[in-house]
């Protein structure tokens, strides 16, 4: 059974290597995988958070149009990230890429540890919510009940987040 097309929204890092160079191999697979790409917010080079002593890292926001599951998109953008050499080593360190499913539809989807939705940490995040709210300011939180936008306005992290 084919599902209907969801918006869903992805964040990618890296912050070791040529970190734009693999942000641009993850965007060819993710539109050769899991859909569409709609829009790209700029690239942001934002300092390292949960353990500041590691390389600052380069993100940015996508808006895909996929027709996976929740579940599905997991184990897709999880596969993406170790055909590029990623390694899960420790939490919050190093990393070629990383892809998080920040948001799918207005969904709010929970499976243990194993995949929540939304990212339950982006509104604590600025290097998540700047890049998002680029491409998607009106987009509504579906737990929080705020856009992006608001989000952004009332965000507390001082995280350094600039746009390249």
């Amino acid at each position: 059974m084919q599902l209907e097309k969801q918006k869903t929204y992805l964040l990618l890092g890296s912050n070791l290597g040529d970190r734009e160079t693999y942000l641009n191999k993850a965007l060819k697979l993710i539109a050769e995988e899991v859909g569409e790409i709609k829009s790209k917010s700029s690239i942001y080079e934002t300092a390292a958070w949960g353990n500041a002593n590691q390389p600052s890292f380069l993100n940015l926001a996508v808006e895909v149009e996929t027709n996976l599951s929740p579940y599905e998109l997991l184990k897709k953008v999880l596969r993406i990230e170790e055909s590029l050499g990623r390694v899960r080593a420790e939490r919050w360190g190093a990393r070629l890429i990383d892809i998080d499913i920040i948001l799918y539809g207005g969904e709010v989807v929970s499976v243990a540890d194993e995949l929540q939705i939304p990212h339950p940490e982006m509104q604590k995040r600025k290097f998540v919510i700047e890049p998002l709210a680029e491409i998607a300011p009106n987009v509504i939180h579906p737990v929080l009940q705020k856009s992006v936008a608001e989000i952004l306005e009332t965000l507390t992290d001082t995280l350094s987040v600039s746009k390249i």
